[in-house]
């Protein structure tokens, strides 16, 4: 029997399986892995479903993996039975709108509609208000289109409830290097939310980095001891550091190899489809 396990401090979701079909969705505003019968676990994020089972078919097993369009499509495609619901349909089969509106707003996202899926992040808010402070993927797509003061206001709530979430922090101070309204990348700087310890030495490095105690090469660094997320991770926050300075070719280049990697090519992860979306918002790829 499958089981959920809460650790601190861990981050995106697998797209194929957040957008797996479920039948009895419940929310859980916590970070959590889910760790099947094959042992692999997958990152089950907030306002994610946790699913009561998750049944693959012989097909995908077996398939080779995929490439990274592909592997991002084939979770999308998997969304058809639930997330392209709409909330009433949901309620209808006993599923939680909420949670339903968040799966949809992400398939949105990763196809580069990213005023679409904020329209549903802002209907799970109405939905359940309490949701409100873990949408970190409405942040994320509020940076994308550029409405950065609200942005930085969701990535700043969500480390209000979830102290540890360096990756919040960091994308705060993304948002408010790039507000033209505010004080650039160094007032930015001195406005870095405080964060607990990531057991992630990659985002410890990158964590540094922005705050000014660390360099590019320390957190490529962890690249060479880590495996093929530290790989991808180390050079998406490289070029977002990179971007927020100004170097938008170095961002640029930093960025393709980030999704060069066989992490970001063939994962499957949220943040890969970020990279991808970034490439095109920027006109990079």
């Amino acid at each position: 029997e499958p089981q959920l396990v809460t650790v601190a401090g861990t981050r995106r979701c697998d797209m194929a399986l957040a957008f797996a079909v479920v039948a009895r969705p419940v929310f859980r505003p916590q970070r959590r892995f889910w760790r099947g019968a094959s042992s692999v676990r997958r990152c089950l994020e907030v306002a994610s479903v946790v699913p009561a089972s998750i049944s693959t078919s012989s097909s995908t097993k077996s398939s080779p993996a995929p490439g990274r369009r592909a592997h991002l499509l084939a979770g999308v495609a998997s969304l058809c039975a639930t997330a392209l619901l709409a909330p009433d349909q949901a309620m209808a089969l006993g599923q939680d709108p909420a949670a339903t509106l968040t799966r949809r707003g992400m398939a949105k996202f990763t196809q580069g509609d990213v005023d679409g899926s904020i329209s549903d992040f802002d209907l799970v808010i109405v939905a359940a208000p309490t949701r409100a402070p873990y949408l970190w993927q409405r942040g994320l797509s509020l940076f994308y289109a550029e409405r950065y003061q609200e942005g930085s206001a969701q990535f700043r709530k969500d480390v209000a409830v979830n102290p540890n979430d360096t990756e919040e922090a960091v994308w705060a101070f993304l948002c408010e290097a790039r507000d033209p309204t505010g004080g650039g990348f160094e007032t930015a700087r001195a406005n870095l939310l405080k964060v607990g310890r990531d057991g992630r030495p990659y985002m410890r490095a990158a964590y540094d980095l922005f705050a000014g105690v660390g360099g590019e090469d320390s957190l490529r660094a962890t690249a060479d001891g880590g495996g093929a997320a530290e790989d991808f991770y180390s050079w998406l926050y490289v070029s977002l550091y990179r971007e927020a300075k100004g170097d938008d070719e170095g961002a640029k280049t930093a960025m393709v190899a980030a999704m060069k990697t066989p992490y970001g090519n063939s994962s499957g992860d949220y943040m890969a489809a970020l990279a991808e979306v970034h490439l095109k918002r920027r006109g990079w790829g």
